[in-house]
C-alpha cells in the first residue's frame, strides 16, 4: 500500500480522474490541463511576502511554508496541478554536500566533485534525511483534494554539472571534460546521482505525489550521441526505479529539440517541450506512445492579452492532434511576470479547449 492508502501502482481516487492525470495517461479530457513551471513563487507578491528574510534552502525545509507556497498558485490561477515547492539541490544538501543557493547566482558548491575520491561524499539518501518533504506532502495532499501534486527532482546530468562546475555555468567545461576525458568516473558519478534522485522521488511519491517531473535543465548542451552514451543510462535508471508506482513520469529540459526522442526513450510518459520546437513537430520527433507538455514562450506573457491569447492559440492548434497534451510554458515563469496574465491564460486555455 502507498502512503495515501491506495494499492501500489494505482493513483489515489481523489486525483485519478483529474484532467491533468488523464492527459498524462493520454485519455480523453474535459479540457486541456494547465500548470506552469515555477508557478510556486517568483512572480507572486504573496510568495515574496512569506519568503521575506528566509533563505531559499531553509524555506524548502519548512513544511508549513512549503505547503503555503505550493498552494498559492492553485488558489490564484486555478491551475490543474500543483508542483511541490523545492529546489533540485535539496537532496544534495540533505546528504551533507556543502552548498548554498546564493541570490542572483544560484546553487554554489563549496568543494566541487572532481576526483574519484570525491564520490565518497555522495552517500545514499534515505527518507530520514528529508522528513520535511514527507510532512509537507502529507499536508498538501490533504489540502489539495482532487488537485494532483507533482513531485520533482533534478536529473543526474544537471546535478552532476552543478557538482563538477561548483555552480552555474554557460559552457560546462569541467563537467564535459570529465564526461569526455574520464568516462568511467563520469558514469559512476551519474549512477550514484541516479540512486539519490530516485530515492528522493520515491519519498515524494510515497508521501502522496500523483506525478513526478525530472528536470534536466542543462542537458540541451549535449549532442544526441553524447546524451545516449553518457547521460541516458542514468536518467533511465531513475525512471525505472519509480516505474512500479504507476504515477506519470515527466521529463523536461531546455534547448532539447535534438534530444526529444531520446528523452522519451529514457522512460518518460510525458515529454516536456520548450518553445523552440512547435508541438506538431515535437510529436514527430518524440514518436507515438507519449503525451507532450508545453510550450508557450514565457516572454509572451509580457505582451498584451490579445497577443498572449493568439500565441497560446497557436500552441493549442499545433497540439490539436496529440493523444495527450498538458499546456505549460516552454520554461519557467519569469520573476517579473504579471500574475494576472497567468490567471487569464489558464482561463483562456480552459475555455478554448472545453469539450
Amino acid at each position: 500500500m502507498s502512503a495515501n492508502g491506495s494499492p501500489s501502482g494505482q493513483q489515489p481516487t481523489a486525483t485519478y480522474d483529474s484532467a491533468f492525470l488523464k492527459a498524462c495517461r493520454r485519455e480523453a479530457v474535459p479540457h486541456t490541463p494547465v500548470w506552469f513551471m515555477r508557478q510556486a513563487g517568483r512572480s507572486l507578491p504573496e510568495y515574496r511576502k512569506v519568503r521575506e528574510g528566509v533563505p531559499m534552502l531553509q524555506s524548502c525545509m519548512m513544511p508549513e511554508l512549503v505547503t503555503e507556497i505550493t498552494l498559492q498558485p492553485v488558489r490564484r490561477h486555478d491551475v490543474d496541478a500543483a508542483i511541490y515547492f523545492s529546489d533540485i539541490v535539496v537532496p544534495l544538501k540533505a546528504i551533507g554536500i556543502d552548498l548554498d543557493i546564493k541570490p542572483g547566482v544560484g546553487p554554489v558548491v563549496e568543494q566541487p566533485i572532481r576526483t574519484r575520491a570525491d564520490l565518497a561524499r555522495l552517500r545514499d539518501l534515505t527518507p530520514e534525511d528529508v522528513p520535511y518533504v514527507t510532512e509537507a506532502i502529507g499536508q498538501l495532499t490533504r489540502e489539495l483534494g482532487a488537485t494532483p501534486l507533482i513531485g520533482f527532482a533534478g536529473a543526474p546530468f544537471t546535478l552532476a554539472s552543478y557538482l563538477v562546475e561548483g555552480g552555474p555555468s554557460r559552457t560546462y567545461e569541467n563537467a564535459k571534460a570529465m564526461m569526455y576525458g574520464d568516462p568511467e568516473l563520469w558514469a559512476d558519478l551519474l549512477d550514484r546521482l541516479a540512486d539519490i534522485t530516485a530515492a528522493f522521488l520515491k519519498v515524494q511519491i510515497e508521501a502522496g505525489a500523483s506525478a513526478v517531473q525530472l528536470f534536466d535543465s542543462w542537458v540541451g548542451s549535449l549532442a544526441p550521441a553524447d546524451y545516449r552514451r553518457s547521460v541516458m543510462p542514468a536518467s533511465a535508471k531513475v525512471f525505472d526505479a519509480v516505474a512500479g508506482y504507476g504515477v506519470p513520469r515527466i521529463h523536461f529540459g531546455v534547448g532539447t529539440g535534438e534530444l526529444l526522442r531520446l528523452m522519451g526513450e529514457a522512460g518518460a510518459d510525458v515529454v516536456g517541450v520548450d518553445w523552440r520546437v512547435p508541438m506538431d513537430e515535437a510529436v514527430r520527433r518524440v514518436g507515438p506512445g507519449k503525451a507532450l507538455q508545453g510550450n508557450l514562450d514565457p516572454t509572451v506573457l509580457f505582451t498584451d492579452k490579445d497577443t498572449v491569447e493568439a500565441k497560446a492559440g497557436e500552441v493549442l492548434r499545433a497540439a490539436a492532434g496529440l493523444e495527450g497534451h498538458v499546456f505549460n510554458l516552454g520554461h519557467g515563469v519569469m520573476p517579473n511576470t504579471d500574475p494576472d496574465a497567468l490567471t487569464r491564460l489558464v482561463e483562456y486555455v480552459h475555455t478554448r479547449t472545453a469539450r
